[in-house]
């Protein structure tokens, strides 16, 4: 089987690999950011002429004393700042509707990625870190394309153009003021290396964050009833502090770079008007000269100034857009085949068959035994199988394997006569239903709920559903079958959850049903009724039963006992009561549970 990825502490990728990653999402809209980008240059140019306005209003008319010119180049210098606003303006308007369009793409490719992902992979990935993904690192790659990753070219191109036009005023003057921004370039790769491994830890520290939140609401319940909620906080606590002390470290190297980015270009421009001064004395500089180089001056303070803040959220949202692709990198190894078969049309129940199947997790070490070790078995069309062993021996992997939400490491699962792995994950669950032990539904209503693997089915097949997994509970909701139940079901209660999850299984009308133990949090009399509604219900569909009771095992025709990975026996209950010893142990454990219980 190939190996699915577990989430690492990675590093921030060069620019040029998440120009990859965004680049399919992002072609589409190119041309509205290469726009914004020459809108934003066109203000910032606007800006930066200016001083150079200035400059011959002071040589020419102000020195003449042309009053005459002085309205125009009023005029001119106001018109100048309009354009700039107006530039702001548009940029703003065309990169909001286009980086909202680029991070929906984005979302809904990763959650499509998600959902297509095999069971492995959603075992060994924390939900918060998938969470985080989903919404605040893609929020965040958002910013960057509409702002960030713009007002960086920007600046940067304004800082280049302005010393050009400080150079035309005068070169020398202009070579200070370079050469005394240049420790910044130093500074600034520093920087970025430090950052660089600080923004990925913070990011992945955050996924942490919500992976304990999410646990301990989820578990409030338990929480509340051992008394444990102090132990939850602590550790919430704890994974919060780390938190906490990465982002002060961030805000710490923020502060260092800004410190220097605030420092060095006022040290720079006193210099720099100290030589002025001398050099106007001397003749060598005009007087307009001396207004439009400090003019030009102030105005790259901004950006040389933010240009510390552009480069850590550069440097965020490079981190970000980097876990953004650990989880779009991550394979499909239960995928669809290149060449589906087409499945075989048969009557209402399948023929399941596991042929010399093994399975051995990814995580299991080469030297740790596979949970399953060529088990053969064989479900004949309309029959029902019951799965007995004691816990470990293999059965739910089974009802797990054949639903393809894993695949086997050798061997082979058939229905039909056609391997699994030869249909097309729709052309296999179109055929079966599950129903586990541990019931999952939605926040959604009880009909949505109930005929989630069949949507077009009428309330006929609604109501037999409901009728059959005695869940007649549902006609007391305020709103019936289209009372709205809450995330996962927590309003009702666990044997209520399961009769709807029952339910879901049995309005799918399946020619394969796989049952993980549906009834163990069923009261004696309401699993009596089910058992004897399911019965009559399951008719000539095939099902695979999971059973930790002596009443599950009597809903089928024959029992497979499992154990150590392998079926030792198969035949009906009363063949196997008779004559293995190793199945009459079994269930008389099962007696003793219910003893116990």
């Amino acid at each position: 089987m190939a190996e699915v990825k577990e989430p690492t502490h990675g590093t921030v990728p060069p620019l040029k690999v998440v120009i990859r990653v965004l680049a399919p999402y992002a072609r589409p809209h190119l041309w509205v950011l290469v726009l914004a980008l020459f809108v934003t240059l066109a203000g910032s140019v606007a800006a930066l002429l200016m001083p150079q306005v200035l400059r011959q209003l002071i040589d020419g008319p102000i020195t003449t004393g042309d009053r005459g010119a002085l309205l125009p180049a009023t005029l001119v210098v106001l018109g100048l700042g309009l354009f700039e606003a107006a530039m702001v303006f548009v940029r703003r308007l065309m990169v909001l509707n286009t980086s909202t369009r680029i991070e929906y793409k984005a979302r809904m490719a990763l959650f499509s990625h998600l959902v297509d992902l095999p069971a492995a992979f959603h075992d060994r990935w924390p939900s918060g870190q998938l969470l985080t993904r989903v919404t605040q690192d893609l929020n965040l790659v958002r910013r960057w394309l509409a702002f960030g990753l713009i007002m960086l070219i920007n600046d940067i191109s304004m800082i280049i153009i302005g010393v050009i036009l400080m150079a035309g005023t005068n070169w020398i003057l202009a070579l200070v003021f370079l050469a005394g921004s240049l420790p910044l370039v130093f500074l600034m790769v520093r920087f970025e290396e430090q950052y660089r491994k600080l923004t990925r830890r913070a990011q992945d520290q955050s996924g942490d964050v919500a992976t304990v939140v999410e646990e301990s609401v989820k578990g409030i319940r338990i929480l509340k009833a051992f008394g444990r909620a102090s132990e939850a906080l602590e550790r919430f606590g704890g994974e919060a502090e780390k938190l906490r002390d990465l982002e002060v470290e961030r805000g710490q190297a923020d502060a260092r770079i800004f410190r220097w980015l605030v420092l060095i270009p006022n040290v720079v421009i006193a210099v720099c008007l100290a030589l002025a001064i001398w050099f106007a004395s001397f003749g060598w500089v005009s007087l307009g000269g001396v207004v439009a180089f400090f003019a030009t001056a102030t105005i790259l303070r901004m950006p040389l100034q933010f240009l510390g803040y552009l480069i850590s959220f550069s440097l965020d949202s490079l981190s970000a857009t980097s876990r953004f692709k650990e989880v779009m990198d991550s394979p499909v190894t239960v995928a669809d085949p290149e060449t589906p078969v087409a499945p075989a049309q048969g009557g209402r129940g399948a023929r399941l068959e596991f042929r010399n199947v093994k399975f051995k997790f990814d995580d299991q070490g080469p030297g740790e035994a596979p949970l399953l070790s060529g088990l053969d078995l064989d479900v004949a069309p309309g029959e029902r199988m019951a799965l007995v062993g004691l816990t470990g021996s293999g059965k739910s992997t089974l009802i797990n394997l054949a639903a393809r939400f894993y695949d086997v490491t050798a061997g082979c699962i058939l229905i039909d006569g056609v391997d699994v792995r030869d249909l097309t994950r729709d052309q296999l669950r179109s055929q079966l239903s599950v129903a586990f032990e541990e019931p999952t539904l939605f926040s959604a209503s009880v009909r949505d709920n109930v005929l989630l693997g069949n949507p077009d089915a009428d309330d006929d097949v609604l109501a037999e559903a409901l009728q059959v997994s005695a869940s007649e509970f549902v006609e007391s909701m305020a709103d019936g079958v289209d009372t709205v139940i809450g995330e996962e079901g927590q309003s009702l209660s666990g044997g209520q959850r399961q009769r709807l999850a029952l339910a879901r299984a049995i309005a799918s009308q399946p020619r394969l049903m796989l049952l993980d133990d549906p009834l163990s949090a069923l009261d004696v009399h309401t699993e009596s009724r089910v058992t004897a509604e399911l019965d009559r219900a399951l008719g000539q569909t095939t099902a695979l039963i999971v059973a930790h009771r002596p009443s599950t095992v009597a809903l089928a025709h024959r029992v497979a006992l499992l154990d150590r990975g392998q079926v030792v026996a198969v035949g009906t209950h009363h063949e196997l009561l008779a004559t293995n010893e190793r199945y009459r142990y079994v269930i008389s454990s099962f007696e003793t549970e219910k003893d116990a219980a």
